[in-house]
């Protein structure tokens, strides 16, 4: 380009909503990471992940829990549930109203233990009868299986989300609220970018959850965990905290019958304990909306747990709502989340964006051949600064920013490529489901 606009345009630099057609209220601002991995097998994070969480499933017998690096909660897995803001604490005063002096005084802790103490016990009364036990039930070569998971009823007429590895090798699917009902379940469909799963069965006027916004988590708010730890204890209570924000994880996936590792990325972690069984349950804030999913713990650990964020896992729980198959949206690259440190050990030339390059672990093409980059004109080299007017950074990774959209739609991209900026307009695919 003849005039080479800076990639930080005022146009471009300021974070705007997308189109009214996208949901308001997408996730803002995961923390920031030495490096973002990209939902298309991106590249490994340049800080060590944590240990590697393994699924269980459990069995009609109690069953360890694996400690195997940190373990994934299989069809029976972990509930947790997160508090989408910190209990209010009010600043209380010992004179009347009326004869206030203006000074304030700190609340009395045992009053404010109280005050968060009923808070809790109101969301667990609100939530609890939309938590369900799910029981999938198939088999292994000779052996048949009967395991036990949770999961969360989010709409009147019976649909559900839980975690794909609760369910994904049954045959069929028990499932039992929290008086006692029990439904046939059937999948609706499996998420390919999460460890999410949508189940429904056939009800109407249903108990249901109220939907939060994990974007608005912050460390330290309370977490409330409610499912069915060991597959016996149903509409099991913990709380605690939410630890910390934007956890990537690697975990041993089995699902299908085939063993291999997945990446889950932008977790919350709480210390709200959680065991076997409670996979797929609720993790709600003090006022009963749910904020996460669970779906892993560490298992050499105590106090180490993960859920997926409900921003996260909104997309496909309202399109099945709506009555559409499962779907995430797909550019087809590999690439690498630059970092001001990565810039500097690297020498690059920006510090935000997504780079566009091959896996270090093995050989491949940057840029799938036949992808809708590749239709695009991307190559390997080219950074990604924006997605429409959104930049890409650590507070708008690329893969978080892609979930504001759906396949088919398309998005102007902003590249620089070898000093010069250029605008590539690409059609978003449907993300395969090995990817």
């Amino acid at each position: 380009m003849a005039d080479r606009p800076s990639p930080d345009d005022p146009q471009y630099a300021s974070y705007s909503p997308p189109p009214q057609h996208r949901p308001s209220w997408i996730d803002e601002g995961w923390g920031q990471q030495e490096s973002t991995l990209l939902p298309q097998r991106p590249h490994r994070p340049a800080l060590p992940p944590p240990a590697r969480p393994r699924r269980r499933r459990r069995t009609s017998t109690l069953l360890a829990v694996a400690t195997v690096a940190a373990m994934l909660a299989s069809l029976g897995t972990y509930t947790m549930l997160l508090a989408t803001g910190q209990l209010d604490r009010t600043v209380l005063v010992s004179e009347p109203l009326g004869q206030q002096t203006g000074v304030s005084t700190q609340a009395d802790p045992d009053i404010v233990r109280v005050v968060e103490e009923n808070a809790v016990t109101a969301a667990v009364e609100d939530v609890s009868p939309a938590v369900v036990t799910i029981t999938p039930r198939g088999r292994d070569g000779a052996y048949v299986f009967e395991s036990v998971g949770s999961g969360v009823i989010y709409d009147p007429d019976g649909w559900v989300v839980t975690n794909r590895h609760v369910v994904c090798d049954a045959d069929s699917l028990a499932v039992q609220l929290a008086d006692g009902s029990r439904y046939a379940g059937t999948i609706h469909g499996l998420d390919t970018l999460t460890d999410l799963a949508i189940v429904k069965i056939d009800g109407e006027g249903l108990p249901a959850v109220d939907l939060g916004n994990s974007g608005t988590l912050q460390v330290g708010q309370h977490a409330i965990a409610i499912g069915s730890p060991l597959g016996t204890f149903t509409n099991s209570v913990t709380t605690g905290v939410v630890s910390a924000l934007g956890r990537t994880i690697d975990v041993d996936d089995s699902c299908g019958g085939t063993a291999a590792v997945d990446s889950l990325r932008n977790l919350i972690q709480t210390d709200a304990a959680i065991n076997p069984g409670n996979s797929g349950g609720a993790l709600v804030d003090a006022g009963g909306a749910l904020i996460g999913i669970n779906t892993a713990i560490a298992g050499d650990a105590q106090g180490i747990g993960f859920a997926i964020p409900v921003n996260l896992a909104r997309p496909i729980m309202l399109q099945a709502i709506e009555g559409e198959a499962l779907s995430r949206p797909w550019m087809g690259i590999y690439y690498t989340a630059l970092t001001p440190v990565l810039q500097e050990q690297r020498s690059l030339v920006l510090g935000y964006g997504a780079l566009v390059e091959e896996p270090a672990e093995f050989a491949t093409s940057a840029v799938f051949p036949g992808s809708p980059a590749d239709d695009a004109g991307l190559r390997a080299g080219d950074i990604i600064t924006h997605v429409d007017t959104i930049k890409v950074d650590g507070d708008n990774p690329l893969d978080e920013i892609l979930t504001q959209y759906r396949p088919r739609e398309t998005v102007n991209l902003r590249v620089l490529r070898d000093e010069e900026l250029l605008d590539l307009r690409l059609t978003l695919g449907d993300r395969p489901a090995a990817n």
